[in-house]
């Protein structure tokens, strides 16, 4: 294959690493497995923008990323929309998509997996045709990262420690507000205290990531309106990885969910794989199944389908 890798040394991880080793080391890695392969170093401002510039040659058989989850998330919108490859580099905090994909969280180990890997087709969700790789949410979570872009941080410890002061603040301050939907043949109005339309519904995790991302489905989760307690008891269960158990969250499947905001405010946000935006009075949010090339470890594919078939053949 015919690879560009763009790292951006302002993700995470990278911010101390030798960046001029890593490159290196990565053009060896790739070439040694038979690819053609050219490293860029880019600043996180100039990241997507040199993207798209590759993507245009006619000549590129995919783009290798290399940063934080809403790298990843914007390398996958060029990628999806172009129809070439993506491999994951998990520099980040949280790295939800590669772990979606069962990749390697270390940045050095990683890069064998993907020289070495296969080209594997998963699911790629969009909202009002902007894609997404993990999740749009609105309410809880939305204000919880207003809250924390309030801080100031610059480390990935200092993150952590800020995501934890703005989940606090929302545990005593949650929202509440009211949204029509309408999803497989159902139409409610609720008045909920958060949304969440996941690529691919979460896993029994902590960290809310699909195990799989080929079901073909969007998960779309709700809560009723919450108090301070309920709140807390939401988190505990989240922690848990159960929080399908959760007497006030509302569990969905489907292909496409149509949301609209009755009463939004001016002000109001949503979240998109990590990054807080303007939130539209209506959001159409539709699962693409199977239209996302990415990079992942040889074999990965093949165990995933015989899972899969044990857990059909158990039901």
């Amino acid at each position: 294959m015919k690879l560009i890798g763009f790292f951006n040394r302002d993700g995470g991880t990278f911010k101390t690493t030798d960046m001029a080793a890593y490159e290196k080391k990565a053009e060896q890695v790739f070439r040694d497995a038979g690819h053609e392969f050219e490293g860029l170093v880019v600043s996180g401002r100039e990241v997507v923008a040199a993207m798209e510039r590759a993507v245009r040659r006619d000549d590129i058989d995919g783009i290798v990323a290399g940063g934080g989850d809403g790298t990843i998330s914007a390398a996958a919108a060029v990628a999806w929309k172009n129809g070439v490859a993506l491999g994951v580099i998990p520099a980040g905090t949280m790295n939800l998509f590669a772990r979606s994909l069962k990749l390697p969280l270390d940045i050095w180990q990683v890069l064998d997996v993907l020289a070495t890997g296969e080209v594997e087709q998963v699911d790629i969700g969009s909202a009002n045709g902007r894609p997404f790789i993990h999740q749009f949410s609105a309410g809880l979570h939305a204000r919880m990262v207003r809250y924390r872009n309030g801080y100031t941080y610059r480390s990935r410890i200092g993150k952590m420690s800020a995501s934890t002061r703005a989940a606090f603040g929302v545990v005593f301050n949650p929202p509440e507000f009211a949204v029509d939907f309408e999803a497989e043949g159902i139409r409610e109005h609720r008045h909920v205290s958060a949304i969440s339309v996941s690529n691919n519904p979460f896993g029994a995790n902590a960290l809310l990531y699909a195990d799989d991302l080929r079901s073909g489905e969007l998960g779309f989760y709700t809560a009723r309106p919450l108090r301070p307690l309920g709140v807390a008891r939401l988190a505990v269960d989240m922690l848990r990885g159960r929080f399908r158990e959760n007497a006030d969250v509302m569990v969905m499947h489907t292909r496409e969910v149509h949301l609209h905001f009755p009463k939004l405010r001016s002000l109001a946000n949503c979240v998109m794989d990590g990054e807080l935006l303007p939130l539209e009075r209506d959001v159409t949010l539709k699962l693409h199944a199977g239209e996302l090339k990415v990079m992942i470890r040889q074999g990965t594919a093949a165990r995933a389908a015989e899972e899969q078939a044990i857990r059909s053949a158990a039901v």
